[in-house]
């Protein structure tokens, strides 16, 4: 099944900690869990229980604020929630400097277990759908 729903998606299966990004569409799963949860996730099957919105913070500040904001997801009991680091048209260069660092951040914290994309109405290529810990 895992096989299938990557080849569904158009991506290649990888061991371990997965974290691809196409160009197109970013995602990980955190090693020992299903790539199926992208799947699911990236279908809207868990209800967003909140958001954090990155734009216009600078590179530290935007760490500080997604390291509080996980802290407060996780004693909330949040489990899924939506990472708005915007798409860069705004940066330097028109560099998306937060979307590649908050991808990096993400993998990096126990506390998450996989993330996508978020789809078009959600925010497309300037958010991340992130799904937590229980």
């Amino acid at each position: 099944d895992e096989h299938d729903a990557f080849a569904e998606l158009g991506h290649v299966v990888v061991s371990g900690e997965s974290a691809l990004d196409t160009g197109e569409e970013t995602f990980f799963v955190r090693e020992g869990y299903s790539p199926l949860l992208v799947r699911k996730l990236r279908r809207g099957q868990w209800v967003i229980e909140e958001e954090l919105d990155l734009h216009g913070a600078r590179r530290d500040e935007a760490r500080e604020m997604l390291g509080d904001f996980l802290k407060h997801a996780i004693r909330g009991r949040r489990h899924c929630v939506r990472i708005i680091h915007g798409k860069g048209l705004g940066s330097m260069n028109r560099e998306p400097v937060l979307k590649h660092k908050v991808k990096v951040w993400l993998s990096r914290r126990e506390e998450v277990i996989a993330y996508c994309q978020a789809p078009p109405t959600m925010g497309g290529g300037g958010a991340l759908l992130v799904l937590l810990k229980r």
